[in-house]
């Protein structure tokens, strides 16, 4: 990471990071292997890529934290961009999301191991029969796959919940932060006020003591002359 720590270096090397994870996002998800790969190729792209999409995650969490100490004449632009980078983020979530779906539908339709010519495939009971589903075989798998996938989706809201309510305890911990951090300022601001009273209080004081000081000087000037005069009078009278 650069050794410049301001806020808008740290958000532009995290800005950094996350479209590099981003393009290898994109040419995994865009790719030939997701889409004439294997189930297992398109699978281990698909946990590669949900691996990718955390660590993004993790940066925009970052982006966000950053973004409060941005100052407010330039924080606009960079608001903007992360407004682009959470856009990012989201296009690709949902593009992993919509491909694991369909290769959970395509591993529905796949006949099940061992089947061979004993057991018509899935495309070729939908041609030949009236039941729609195949053998009775295809048909509870049907059935358990779909159960599956509902289970799958229930669960995928569930973490989407937690993920909101996260979402919404880190901004009340932001705001809790940056209202901290105001009243800090203003304390700040209040030490510097005292200080400068201070000074001037000292720098009047100092004045006083001076005054006091020549106030004394003078009138010690004054008494000397007065008992100089007393004494020459005295003098004058009883000696002449």
């Amino acid at each position: 990471m650069s050794s410049d720590a301001t806020p808008t270096a740290l958000f532009a090397t995290y800005e950094q990071d996350f479209q590099h994870i981003i393009q290898s996002v994109r040419s995994k998800l865009e790719g030939q292997g997701i889409q004439t790969g294997g189930v297992e190729q398109r699978k281990a792209i698909l946990r590669s890529v949900e691996i990718e999409l955390d660590d993004a995650d993790d940066i925009v969490s970052q982006l966000q934290l950053e973004i409060q100490g941005i100052p407010k004449s330039i924080k606009p632009k960079y608001i903007a961009r992360l407004k682009q980078v959470n856009a990012e983020l989201a296009k690709y979530k949902k593009l992993g999301k919509d491909l694991h779906s369909q290769l959970s539908r395509t591993e529905l339709l796949l006949p099940s191991p061992g089947s061979g010519s004993h057991s018509p495939s899935f495309g070729a009971d939908v041609g030949s029969t009236d039941n729609p589903y195949g053998g009775a075989s295809d048909r509870a798998r049907l059935l358990a796959g779909m159960e599956i996938l509902t289970d799958g989706q229930r669960r995928l809201g569930e973490s989407t919940m937690v993920a909101l309510r996260t979402e919404e305890v880190g901004s009340d911990i932001l705001r809790t932060l940056r209202g901290q951090r105001e009243q800090i300022e203003h304390a700040r601001d209040t030490v510097g006020t005292a200080d400068s009273h201070l000074d001037r209080a000292s720098g009047t004081l100092k004045g006083m003591i001076s005054r006091m000081y020549r106030q004394r000087i003078i009138m010690g000037a004054i008494l000397a002359f007065f008992v100089a005069l007393i004494m020459l009078i005295l003098y004058l009278k009883f000696v002449r």
